[in-house]
């Protein structure tokens, strides 16, 4: 059954392809020439998905003339039905990229992110596993040429964070981590456990889309700027100066952290950077909540509280429990390598949802 396409939709789509390459060719501005580039970039794979599902429809069409055409002789009529079977799964296949390239895209899905990770119940453990997590994003990250910079950390008595936080930035960043948010559990035996008991921890993750001035207005009566001496580690300098910042912006009681740098004023700005993107996530949260009132997306709702993922380290698996996915690929998950299979299949479960809402499959 072939999926519906909005042909109207589809000729504005080349038409538009067609204008933007005559621009580009005719561009003298530098701005302008990476303006029009980044939209061609954007427009090429669904302009080629658009052709290449047209030249399928002719293909179709010609098949089945030849078919019905009483004088093909049974040669060429077996060759007709080939190439009519080949054609249909060539259209379906090229609909639906185009159907998901349609899709309304989420604003924020080019946009680095801020990354915090807190230790949740396991003690000692739940810091270690906290400390698994930044690692397994900070490979996943350096793999992607993307740039991982920590903002605070509150370290563990054995090791490990009972908070931290980091920003990643990079192009792309939060289309591919935004499904990170959530409960991740780990079940492993401890280096101090010499029974061989497995333990079962937590840590809690959450990927806030960072936010520009332009977003989030912060108005300076709304906000209580707290200057103090950053703790943890980072050498002798760190206890000598007040440089730590921590901003409260009062009518949400939203607070944040700053304490990485050695400058109060670098740490000042990174603090109103966060409480941006916190306050930018709690925006799109109550937006969706609106729009998602009679539904719960299966892929998760970003929830905090929803536990989302299991390592089990005896068995060497994860899963995913939004799409009941495992792997058998513990260690190369902790590396940063496998957490692409999981992300891929949470994206292509979560534009089914979308195409099944628009009625298209």
């Amino acid at each position: 059954m072939s999926l519906p396409l909005p042909q109207d939709r589809l000729d504005s789509i080349v038409a538009r392809h067609a204008a933007a390459s005559d621009a580009l060719n005719h561009a003298t501005e530098a701005a302008r020439v990476v303006e029009l580039s980044k939209e061609l970039a954007e427009l090429d794979p669904v302009v080629a998905a658009i052709a290449a599902w047209r030249k399928a429809r002719t293909g179709l069409d010609e098949a089945l003339a030849l078919i019905d055409d009483p004088q093909t002789d049974a040669e060429m009529r077996d060759l007709a039905y080939e190439e009519r079977d080949a054609a249909r799964a060539e259209i379906e296949a090229r609909a639906r990229e185009i159907l998901i390239a349609l899709l309304p895209k989420d604003a924020a899905d080019e946009r680095g992110v801020i990354l915090e990770i807190r230790a949740g119940t396991g003690g000692d453990e739940a810091s270690l596993f906290a400390g698994d997590l930044l690692r397994m994003y900070q490979r996943y990250a350096a793999g992607k040429g993307w740039s991982v910079e920590i903002l605070s950390e509150s370290e563990g008595t054995m090791g490990g964070f009972k908070e931290v936080v980091a920003e990643i930035a990079g192009k792309g960043v939060y289309a591919r981590l935004k499904y990170e948010s959530g409960v991740h559990r780990v079940q492993r035996v401890p280096d101090t456990e010499a029974s061989g008991r497995i333990h079962t921890s937590a840590a809690t993750v959450a990927m806030l889309p960072l936010a520009g001035e332009v977003d989030v207005v912060l108005d300076e009566k709304d906000l209580r700027i707290d200057t103090m001496r950053a703790g943890g580690a980072g050498g002798q300098h760190v206890n000598k100066t007040e440089s730590a910042v921590r901003l409260t912006h009062i009518p949400t009681g939203i607070v944040v952290l700053v304490q990485d740098e050695r400058s109060q004023h670098k740490n000042k700005a990174r603090a109103y950077e966060l409480m941006r993107a916190k306050l930018y996530d709690m925006e799109r949260s109550r937006a969706e909540a609106e729009r998602s009132a009679d539904r719960r997306s299966q892929v998760g709702s970003g929830d905090r509280s929803e536990r989302i993922r299991t390592y089990n380290f005896p068995q060497g698996r994860v899963t995913d429990h939004r799409i009941n996915l495992t792997l058998y690929k513990l260690d190369e998950m902790m590396q940063g390598l496998a957490l692409d299979e999981i992300i891929d299949a949470l994206t292509a479960q979560r534009q089914a949802e979308q195409l099944a809402e628009q009625g298209s499959v």
